[in-house]
């Protein structure tokens, strides 16, 4: 809710501050202070995005991360199921690559270690990079043991 502008007991009200030539009033009252404040936000906003869009990258960095770990779960346990079927046991590669996303399957690697009763496959798949220029994080790997048939 407004409240009434109070004036002083005597008198009429005080006169509004001067005005800029393009007939505006200042804030403060004062002469130039509009045109002294033009364009701040857009050089400070200009100085703050590089920072928010590392911090955006690296958030979509960190979320394929996991995407590739997850990727590389499923894969191996798919592979171990495979692998654990004396009928099929040597297609436990392609079982793997079938359970891998179309980007991830090209380079992904399966190493089988059979146990007698049990079989275990790892998996491997390589970290996508937001950056093309940025391929140093490795690859993502799972384990996965299946008891055999």
């Amino acid at each position: 809710m407004c409240r009434p502008r109070r004036y002083p007991a005597a008198g009429p009200p005080p006169a509004p501050g001067p005005r800029s030539p393009d007939g505006r009033r200042s804030v403060d009252g004062r002469l130039g202070r509009w045109r002294a404040d033009r364009g701040v936000t857009a050089v400070e906003f200009a100085g703050w995005l590089p920072l928010l869009v590392v911090v955006a990258l690296a958030a979509l960095q960190l979320g394929l991360v996991g995407y590739a770990a997850l990727q590389a779960g499923s894969a191996a346990r798919a592979a171990a199921r495979t692998a654990a079927q004396e009928e099929i046991a040597d297609q436990y590669a392609a079982s793997g690559r079938a359970a891998l996303s179309p980007a991830l399957a090209a380079d992904a690697s399966f190493e089988l270690s059979p146990c007698g009763d049990e079989a275990t496959v790892t998996a491997s798949v390589d970290v996508p990079t937001v950056l093309p220029f940025f391929n140093g994080l490795g690859r993502a790997s799972r384990t996965v043991t299946m008891p055999c048939d």
